[in-house]
């Protein structure tokens, strides 16, 4: 995900990553973009920082998110070490916890911990053609998701 300023407003803009399959997916993450604002923010007013690292660093943890999806690991910069996606997560969640009902939208929240148990959307097909080796189920599978929740 990369966030800019928008040329013509007063805005935010977020470039995002693929668009997820389910509704439900989709107001997680925009819950978890909002909450990582609104949390730095926070930081921001309290006349408090948080780490800066340089561009390069973060695209290398940005390039192994894409290849590597949840399974993957990144580079803890601080611990200067490569820890499990999944383990980076809980810690960015816990970072903005804080906001999170300030914003109500700890519902959504909640929602990303069930997007670590069971898969990206992209770990989900793939799961259905391990399983049944047939593209048309994978696509069957993915309508039914993107209609989950929605009608």
């Amino acid at each position: 995900m990369d966030i800019r300023p928008h040329p013509h407003f007063p805005t935010l803009e977020f470039r995002v990553m693929d668009l997820p399959m389910r509704l439900d997916e989709t107001l997680a993450i925009a819950a978890l973009c909002q909450a990582t604002l609104a949390k730095l923010w926070k930081l921001h007013s309290n006349n408090q920082g948080f780490r800066l690292y340089r561009r390069l660093l973060i695209m290398e943890n940005k390039w192994r998110a894409a290849r590597y999806g949840l399974e993957g690991k990144l580079i803890d910069f601080g611990k200067q070490t490569e820890v499990p996606m999944r383990d980076l997560m809980f810690e960015y969640l816990h970072f903005v916890d804080d906001v999170v009902d300030e914003l109500g939208s700890r519902n959504e929240i909640n929602y990303v911990y069930k997007m670590l148990q069971e898969g990206s959307g992209a770990d989900r097909q793939l799961r259905v053609f391990r399983e049944t080796g047939d593209l048309k189920k994978v696509v069957d599978y993915i309508i039914s998701e993107t209609e989950a929740g929605v009608v």
